[in-house]
């Protein structure tokens, strides 16, 4: 297995704060998102599954697309996107399941994602002016994810909470990473 030079991982970098714009875009179609989600009815039992299925795919689909733009951790981002996409596609195949079986997934979700996040903010604080806010939303999605799974019965109102929260916390997430790239293109360019 090879790993990265220092080269390469400056040229990945590079290639993200160009393309700066991009994260922007996608922080602002999460929080669009989100806002659809925690406005949607709850009394439809298949839109809640097809939400949380769709919220799912495009988490695992912008991990995915996040290996492109990183020097580090991109297996995590391998992992975690393969995971949301299977999780994703069980949501959308069955979206009459139970709320219990729905709140254990969106709750897995956010938990691997907090996880996720607080590795990374933590790993990456001395080269990320705004690691903190990364940290915050990475602690706030755990403490979501351990509380949805140790009570898998919630109703459908706290699903839709759960999945339009994880959503905009994506948002702000790719938001302030647009931000944070955009400050660092001077030092690329």
């Amino acid at each position: 297995m090879t790993t990265m030079t220092e080269f390469d991982a400056m040229e990945v970098r590079g290639q993200a704060t160009r393309l700066w714009w991009l994260f922007l875009a996608t922080g602002i179609a999460w929080t669009l998102i989100s806002f659809a989600i925690l406005a949607s009815d709850a009394n439809t039992p298949a839109l809640i599954g097809w939400l949380a299925g769709f919220v799912l795919l495009l988490a695992g689909l912008n991990e995915l697309v996040a290996i492109a733009f990183t020097a580090d951790w991109r297996w995590l981002h391998g992992v975690l996107g393969a995971l949301f996409i299977i999780t994703g596609l069980m949501a959308l195949v069955e979206p009459l399941q139970t709320f219990g079986i729905l709140a254990l997934l969106v709750g897995w979700y956010l938990m691997l994602k907090g996880i996720s996040d607080i590795v990374v903010s933590i790993a990456d604080r001395h080269r990320r002016s705004l690691w903190g806010l990364l940290l915050a939303s990475g602690i706030i999605e755990l403490v979501i994810g351990v509380w949805a799974i140790g009570y898998p019965g919630r109703s459908a109102w706290l699903l839709i909470l759960w999945v339009g929260l994880a959503a905009l916390v994506r948002g702000i997430t790719e938001i302030v990473l647009a931000f944070q790239l955009r400050s660092d293109r001077s030092e690329y360019a």
